[in-house]
């Protein structure tokens, strides 16, 4: 008996050798225990989407449970990538805001199919890691004005809020104003209300998993009342048939696509780029050069998992701000990610919960997500009005156009201009310049 327990004592301490030297947590100074409790965090903190996102998706008319499987297969890739290739403590999962331009934008305004969606988001995918292995990266982000890169982050913010509204009841269309308020005797718009509600005071007071468990809370709240269905709580995962592959590449090689690739592109890149950056700073990634460690690699993971995301059916696969919870929590390394990944792959197995979750719990998360996008606009600078102007234009287009590609377009033409007719044309990059010219295009012949 006592041999027994030696040997297991000697394999345990191999595993944690082994662990140790992979993801060098010692010299992260840190522990399998931290790591794996920092995993929970980030998962605890991300895995709404593993709601919301199929809700989104099925709108497109993607099929909610391949839609489902999709995102935790997705998220687990990605996750698994950014552990293994770059041992970054980051989790990944399909965008916010992003999912929301593919369906309410791409497929239901423009009115392209799914496949041909996803087609946009594996090339978009594909140029991002094209970008990703050059220094077409570095020259883009540079190119591109930090008050523009604001926006856009604040821009799909106030775009995801407007869709939470809308499919809450909370704002409804109008034909003498456009859009009006709603009927708050609707279940649905009280019961998204309620649920945004819980989310800012829970997360206030630093409440664990506090959108996840409102989204819960609010769902319970439902059924009690009759508003939703009791389906089960675990099962074996549905089918990913429906969307596995499914992308329409050459349906996405199309001159009215591109500004919707651009868009992916753009947002995807700047949002992955901010988030690493302040996830590396926290986790103390962080070099006395100021140079942080693995950075490209990270960058790498993150493109590449875009292009595996598509393949399964996923809007941009993308890393997570909510990654912070995690590092806070103390994790350092890619065994954190491992351990995000493998809980999303577990969540597989929740399917008839996932079902049940309405649109009015989603659509409280939305709305509050939409909240925190947009507090970047308090980094842009107010006194130039070359600057606050084109953000703006960026941040009020994206919704009232119901587009992000055109809240881009027009945030780009506006700045470009103000800047030309100002005598400040240096500011102008060559590729900003260039990517106008499309925008003019896409405007005067699509």
């Amino acid at each position: 008996m006592e041999s027994v327990k030696q040997e297991q004592h000697a394999n345990q301490l191999a595993r944690g050798g082994l662990l140790d030297r992979f993801f060098k947590l010692t010299e992260h100074r840190t522990t399998i225990k931290t790591e794996l409790l920092a995993g929970l965090t980030t998962f605890v903190t991300m895995a709404y989407i593993i709601f919301v996102n199929p809700n989104i998706m099925a709108t497109a008319g993607i099929d909610h449970g391949a839609a489902f499987v999709a995102t935790c297969i997705g998220a687990a890739l990605g996750c698994f990538l950014m552990g293994l290739y770059a041992n970054w403590p980051v989790g990944l999962a399909p965008g916010m805001g992003l999912n929301a331009f593919f369906t309410y934008t791409v497929v239901g305004e423009m009115g392209y199919s799914w496949e041909i969606a996803l087609g946009a988001v594996f090339i978009s995918g594909v140029l991002f890691m094209i970008m990703s292995l050059s220094k077409i990266r570095e020259w883009l982000l540079n190119s591109i004005p930090m008050s523009l890169r604001f926006a856009m982050g604040a821009g799909v913010g106030l775009f995801l809020g407007l869709i939470g509204l809308k499919t809450a009841g909370i704002v409804v269309d109008s034909p003498a104003t456009l859009l009006t308020m709603g009927s708050f005797s609707n279940p649905s718009a009280l019961l998204a209300a309620v649920c945004f509600l819980m989310i800012a005071v829970l997360s206030h007071r630093n409440v664990f998993g506090a959108i996840l468990f409102s989204m819960l809370g609010v769902t319970a709240i439902g059924w009690a009342l009759g508003l939703v269905e009791y389906g089960g709580l675990v099962s074996m995962p549905p089918s990913l048939a429906p969307t596995f592959l499914a992308m329409d590449i050459a349906g996405a090689f199309n001159v009215a696509m591109i500004s919707v690739i651009l868009a992916f592109l753009f947002v995807n890149m700047f949002d992955t780029a901010g988030t690493l950056m302040g996830v590396a700073h926290r986790a103390n990634l962080v070099d006395e050069d100021g140079k942080i460690q693995n950075l490209s690699k990270a960058l790498k993971a993150d493109s590449t998992s875009s292009v595996v995301g598509a393949m399964v059916g996923c809007p941009p696969v993308t890393s997570y701000v909510e990654s912070a919870a995690g590092v806070a929590a103390g994790g350092r390394t890619g065994l954190t990610a491992i351990t995000v990944g493998l809980l999303f792959l577990a969540a597989m197995f929740f399917a008839p919960l996932a079902g049940m979750i309405p649109a009015y719990a989603t659509a409280g998360a939305l709305i509050y997500v939409a909240m925190l996008m947009m507090s970047g606009m308090a980094h842009i600078d107010w006194k130039d009005h070359t600057d606050t102007i084109p953000a703006i234009v960026t941040v009020v287009m994206m919704p009232l156009t119901f587009s992000i590609a055109n809240g881009i377009a027009l945030g780009f033409l506006t700045y470009a201009t103000l800047k030309l007719l100002t005598g400040q044309s240096d500011k102008v990059s060559l590729s900003l310049y260039a990517l106008c010219v499309i925008f003019i295009a896409k405007f005067a012949f699509l």
